[in-house]
């Protein structure tokens, strides 16, 4: 490989930790948008920032400088194009985007989160954005939320009903309050017939991080766990495997 390449090679590699770096590429970023269009823009957050590695809490920091500084009326457009230049950080940076919307327009930022998963056909794409907006909006306002999650566990798309899964472990993990766990556990309990592969690892995984964090809640349900033929066996032993978990973390959630 030719020396210039290495050097190319090396830059686009560099990992990024500090915002302060990071706020340099974003900077430009914007700079180029005022100046150029939000195809520019687009090209330039591409070149200068998700080709690079940065670390997800410092592309978290980008979205939000972007939020408070583009058009609100453009924040759509523009989150459009950096989904559609499909990398990983993308999603980082539309999942806050759709996070920042979600006072203002709920359902909106939902929609757009559903768009994008089913458009990123891939388990990290549906954990990334699930986590940041549907999982954020259920901790944050769960009345709001909540009969969207519902409509969303009967999706045709696998990875929306896996979403519901990732949205019930993040906001148990933040806090979410007692009475809005009990409604999902019950949610979650309607998927644990599911055969797909995906959307078991999805729901599972809710079913452990509410066994650990609210056994109390999990042990309501205990006769129906153990004596309903629809409740399959990956989901008893996710439950199981939670439960050894809890004894650490359940205080923490019991107001």
């Amino acid at each position: 490989m030719a020396q210039g390449a290495v050097s190319i090679f090396v830059q686009l590699m560099k990992i990024i930790n500090s915002k302060k770096e990071l706020g340099v590429y974003v900077q430009h970023a914007i700079n180029v948008y005022q100046e150029d269009g939000a195809d520019a823009f687009a090209g330039a957050l591409h070149e200068q920032i998700l080709k690079k590695k940065v670390r997800f809490p410092v592309l978290e920091y980008a979205a939000r400088e972007l939020y408070h500084t583009l058009p609100k009326k453009q924040i759509i457009p523009v989150t459009d194009k950096i989904v559609a230049l499909d990398e990983t950080g993308s999603y980082v940076l539309a999942g806050i985007l759709l996070q920042c919307m979600l006072d203002t327009n709920h359902k909106r930022s939902i929609d757009k989160a559903v768009a994008y998963i089913i458009q990123g056909n891939e388990w990290y794409v549906c954990d990334i954005v699930g986590e940041r907006v549907m999982g954020h909006a259920l901790l944050t306002m769960p009345e709001q939320t909540l009969p969207l999650l519902k409509k969303l566990a009967k999706h045709e798309d696998k990875w929306i009903v896996r979403c519901t899964g990732v949205a019930t472990h993040y906001a148990i993990k933040k806090g979410l309050k007692k009475q809005y766990v009990a409604e999902m556990f019950r949610l979650l309990l309607s998927l644990s017939n599911t055969t797909d592969f995906h959307t078991k690892k999805g729901i599972g995984w809710a079913a452990k991080t509410t066994a650990k964090f609210h056994p109390d809640i999990v042990a309501q349900y205990a006769a129906q766990v153990a004596t309903d033929p629809e409740v399959k066996q990956w989901f008893k032993t996710k439950i199981k495997i939670g439960l050894g978990r809890s004894d650490k973390y359940a205080h923490r959630y019991n107001s």
